[in-house]
């Protein structure tokens, strides 16, 4: 697919010497269809500033612009894409910024400039850390108008995850309690170059209005204690809190021989309440 005058991400990866580094967990998506496609999910981005985080050769982002974003701003610690990254926004004059730098040294906030949304195929090796950052800020709803990030199909599984399935815990939790989730779609790992060990999926969050009254460091502390040892009953796992016993399981509506794993996120949001 040519989705616009510059040359395929193959030879792009070949000029510039581009070959994927393990430690930096990358994986290039060179299908300019897929990528679109990826772009698409985060819905009508005339207007929009869009973060993108390990933009590598600039699939993504050359998705992104021809989809029409307003703006993009490119972050990448891997200087050899400057270059390759540099001829993107030659051909997209005033709407590719990249800041050479560390996404876990970021301040995302001060980069929102109106509309803003983030969409990135994700290294694989922060790409939990960070969305555990975004769905925690204090100020909600945040500087974010939705999240359109790549993850490996078990994180994926973990982050939609409901009440009794095997792949609910914290992660569940927390974007069940500030956002509407869904899988978009999956992605074989044939995808990309290297082929990872697994399916890799593309989900979208969208933040939703949320009762006042709960911190996040207490929802935190919560799940934290029950999750860690999810096995047992609350009543067991609970103790780490330091609150009386009866007084928190009363608050949630619990007798205190359930497990964290069948608790919904209302219930950790009462006992969240009701830790301070």
């Amino acid at each position: 697919m040519q989705i616009d005058s510059l040359p395929p991400l193959r030879e792009v990866i070949a000029t510039h010497g581009l070959r994927a580094r393990k430690e930096l967990g990358q994986n290039f998506l060179l299908d300019l269809n897929l990528t679109a496609r990826i772009a698409r999910v985060a819905g009508p981005l005339e207007g929009v500033t869009v973060i993108e985080v390990g933009p590598g050769p600039g699939g993504l982002t050359r998705a992104l612009l021809a989809e029409g974003a307003q703006r993009v701003i490119a972050i990448e610690r891997d200087e050899r894409t400057l270059p390759a990254l540099a001829e993107i926004a030659a051909a997209y004059p005033g709407r590719l910024e990249v800041i050479a730098g560390d996404a876990l040294e970021t301040d995302f906030a001060a980069l929102a400039d109106g509309p803003t949304r983030i969409v990135s195929n994700l290294p694989y090796n922060i790409g939990t850390e960070l969305l555990t950052r975004w769905l925690t800020v204090e100020t909600w709803p945040p500087f974010f108008e939705s999240l359109t990030l790549m993850f490996q199909r078990e994180v994926a599984e973990r982050i939609i995850a409901k009440p009794s399935e095997d792949a609910y815990g914290r992660l569940g939790v927390l974007c069940g309690w500030r956002t509407e989730v869904r899988i978009a779609f999956n992605v074989g790992r044939e995808a990309f170059t290297p082929p990872p060990k697994v399916t890799s999926s593309v989900v979208h969050l969208r933040p939703k209005a949320v009762e006042d009254g709960v911190a996040v460091r207490d929802l935190e502390a919560v799940t934290r204690a029950a999750f860690g040892q999810r096995r047992k009953m609350v009543r067991q796992s609970l103790k780490s809190l330091g609150v009386p016993m009866e007084a928190l399981l009363a608050a949630a509506g619990l007798r205190g021989n359930e497990r964290a794993e069948t608790l919904p996120v209302e219930t950790f949001l009462k006992l969240a309440k009701a830790r301070r």
